[in-house]
């Protein structure tokens, strides 16, 4: 990683660190038509312009293209016709000098280039390097970080929507703006402990007043942590019952896919099946279960096994039953395994039968004909509608925290709160205080202003290499 304490202690310069090399787009055998090796550093221009062969007489200019050959240093062999892009300090990625080769796609010549740039004294960049860079030469702050790294690993358009909201600063703000309000508190009340003298009395209501507003912002910008864990994340639905009463059906037409085997023969699925889809923004992870039942067959046995352990850690359960046999001894044994869990009824092939059966009363019941591609909207809402119902859809700001910065705003919460009950104690200002750096520290932590190494790491280390 960046060398942190230097970094630091250069606040306000542009940090030009050793220079790094990596592969900034995906590398498939065979596939793709462009492949990026990116450069930053002090050495990342010099670098090029050993290897590339720019014809004519192109200048090397700041956020201009260069069209020529990559070549190899000693023997000029050529490695590969490319384009060349310089983005000079500071006005680049990581504000270092940046350089790309854009290079022909597939694996052979980005590797090839990749390594000419590590001969030539490059270092191989660590995960999240180039990023780090741009934090540490104050670019862009922490929050923003952290949703460039959401909107690369997004999986619906509702989560890249919310990390382009973060990267635009729109949590950054209310952030510092409530991180200044409690820097202002802070300097009101040590003025008052170090100048007691020569200024005027405490004005305790504006300053209960402003607590009460920080508070008020940090529990409301708290509550998008369940929505930001669910675009994130996603949630994993469970399709479980008994063998032959449309499972795999109902996952194929769910998913528009041919997933899962079907057919008229009780004990078709042996595993589970994954599908991954996105329903009103939310990424579900769909997992069709081998029927529920007792089995002989010793890969029958452990495919049961499977879907019961499915069945016990998804988020939410639908249990399958089929309309025209009924609810029977079988759906009642499956029903008593999962129960507890947050469950939804699905009464499948409700266009064979002219009757419907009694079910447990208590949830939410979807009626389907799974093989007619019938029904699949009304279980999507019943879905969404249990989200709601568990209170995991936003609240009214535009970004959603992730888990890190949601436990730096429970910390700032409950220092916040703190202060709150020692006014109301009537202790001393130096007890205001205590809490009142604690609250600044933990809102520092989000935006950056406050942060360790070890915390930089953590974070960093969970981005692609190239990014």
């Amino acid at each position: 990683m960046v060398n942190f304490t230097s970094a630091q202690e250069n606040q306000g310069k542009i940090y030009q660190g050793e220079t790094i090399a990596a592969i900034a787009t995906a590398v498939v055998p065979q596939q793709g038509s462009v492949s990026i090796v990116r450069l930053s550093g002090r050495e990342a221009v010099s670098i090029a312009r050993l290897l590339f062969d720019a014809p004519g007489n192109q200048p090397w200019e700041s956020h201009r293209i260069l069209y020529g050959q990559i070549r190899h240093p000693q023997t000029w062999q050529a490695i590969d016709e490319a384009l060349l892009m310089l983005m000079l300090s500071p006005r680049s990625y990581t504000r270092e000098d940046v350089v790309e080769f854009h290079c022909h796609g597939g694996m052979m010549a980005v590797q090839q280039v990749l390594q000419l740039c590590l001969e030539q004294g490059a270092k191989l960049a660590q995960p999240g390097e180039f990023t780090l860079r741009a934090f540490l030469n104050g670019r862009i702050d922490l929050t923003q970080a952290e949703s460039i790294s959401d909107l690369v690993g997004a999986q619906s358009a509702q989560a890249a929507q919310s990390a382009l909201a973060g990267l635009q600063g729109k949590l950054a703000q209310p952030i510092r703006h409530l991180r200044s309000t409690c820097l202002e508190i802070l300097a009101e009340v040590e003025a008052r402990i170090d100048f007691e003298d020569d200024l005027p009395p405490l004005d305790e209501d504006w300053i209960r007043a402003q607590l009460s507003d920080v508070l008020r912002s940090v529990q409301q910008i708290l509550t998008t942590a369940d929505r930001g864990e669910l675009l994130r994340s996603g949630i994993k639905v469970a399709i479980v019952g008994r063998p032959n009463v449309g499972k795999s059906s109902l996952l194929n037409a769910w998913s528009r896919t041919d997933r899962a085997i079907v057919t008229d023969l009780p004990g078709t699925t042996r595993d589970v099946v994954e599908s991954y889809l996105v329903v009103q923004g939310i990424p579900v992870q769909v997992l069709d279960t081998a029927g529920i039942r007792e089995a002989s067959d010793r890969v029958e046995q452990i495919g049961v096994k499977r879907s019961q352990q499915v069945a016990q850690t998804a988020d939410l359960v639908l249990l399958t039953i089929d309309a025209v046999a009924g609810w029977t001894l079988e759906d009642e044994e499956i029903y008593q395994q999962v129960k507890h869990r947050p469950l939804l009824l699905v009464l499948n092939k409700v266009d064979l039968s002219d009757t419907l059966p009694n079910l447990p009363v208590g949830h939410p019941i979807v009626q389907t004909a799974a093989a007619q591609q019938q029904g699949i909207e009304d279980l999507e809402e019943a879905i969404v509608t249990l989200i709601q119902a568990d209170q995991l859809q936003a609240a009214n700001l535009d970004v959603a925290i992730n888990q890190r910065q949601a436990a730096a705003l429970t910390r700032a919460q409950t220092a916040l709160a703190q202060v709150q009950e020692t006014i109301a104690a009537q202790l001393p200002l130096d007890f205001w205080t205590i809490d009142l750096r604690a609250a600044i520290q933990s809102l520092g932590e989000i935006t950056g202003e406050e942060v360790t190494e070890s915390v930089l790491d953590q974070i960093f280390s969970k981005f692609c290499i190239g990014k």
